[in-house]
């Protein structure tokens, strides 16, 4: 077995068809995306046994601080020692952060299983809800003074919208500690595409988005979905969910699907009502380092 860390887009190709055969169901980011997050801290792994791909892994700074790790091996290579060759190789590239916490995420009971042997537990959950597309009507009205554009239509909104809807929005996450977001990383990867804005007097009250999947351009999963704290409570996130189910259903989608903090009630409760059905379960583990 061979480790290597990615250099070229035929490497970070490689790595995303390695995800797309972990996670099958979940969109996997482009190497545009991937090369839009690249970073001193970010570090990206393939193991290839014989010259054949069969494993990656990701580390990082978490979003909620401490350190990220994401070994993933392909099914029929898997309880050979790989994943935990990587998980070390991630978790000692982490520790040069100075950080004491490694986070990972699992979605079934081999990888929950996996984790628990290194020490990790179970500190969080998020929710997959899904929604079959069809005939989606266009939303209703909004309140007075507030309309609704494409961000294409203002590119330098999104950006500048970090210091006041950004930071409150990723603030209210229902997560069991603080997301840690710059404002490079909000303007780099947090819209989708397209991404709708909620305006009052020019400035950004609410948004909602999808991200295309472009293995699967059937579905699309949902972007950031939020409101200003201020602006809560009056039909603002309905309308524009309802607008990105009427604008994916008008391109064709047949599906789209999001993910949900499962302390997030409220959110839960307006997808269900949007007729979204909960798919799997995603669990944040966290344990100290070093490993």
């Amino acid at each position: 077995m061979e480790i290597s860390a990615c250099v070229t887009d035929d490497d970070y190709d490689a790595w995303r068809r390695v995800r797309i055969a972990v996670l099958p169901g979940e969109r996997a980011q482009t190497v545009a995306e991937m090369r839009a997050q690249d970073s001193p801290e970010r570090l990206l792994l393939l193991a290839r046994v014989d010259g054949t791909v069969v494993a990656s892994g990701l580390a990082d700074r978490s979003d909620s601080g401490g350190g990220f790790a994401a070994p993933r091996v392909v099914p029929e290579h898997r309880r050979r020692g790989i994943g935990s060759a990587l998980l070390e190789r991630l978790a000692g590239h982490v520790a040069e952060f100075g950080v004491t916490e490694l986070r990972g995420m699992v979605e079934d009971p081999g990888s929950l299983a996996f984790a628990e042997r290194f020490g990790f537990a179970e500190v969080d959950r998020q929710v997959e809800q899904v929604r079959a597309l069809g005939a989606e009507p266009e939303p209703g009205g909004l309140p007075d003074g507030v309309t609704v554009i494409t961000l294409d239509q203002q590119p330098d909104l999104w950006a500048a919208s970090y210091e006041g809807f950004g930071q409150e929005v990723l603030a209210d996450f229902a997560v069991f500690e603080p997301l840690v977001i710059s404002a490079e990383e909000w303007a780099s990867s947090w819209a989708g595409e397209p991404m709708f804005l909620a305006l009052h007097e020019g400035e950004v009250i609410g948004c909602a988005g999808v991200h295309l999947d472009t293995d699967r351009p059937e579905r699309g999963e949902n972007a950031l979905t939020g409101v200003r704290r201020d602006w809560r409570g009056r039909g603002i996130a309905s309308h524009l969910k309802r607008l990105t189910l009427h604008w994916a259903a008008e391109q064709g989608l047949s599906e789209l699907y999001t993910w949900t903090q499962a302390g997030n009630a409220s959110m839960l409760r307006l997808n269900e009502h949007l007729g979204y059905v909960i798919g799997q379960t995603s669990i944040t583990v966290s344990r100290p380092l070093p490993l």
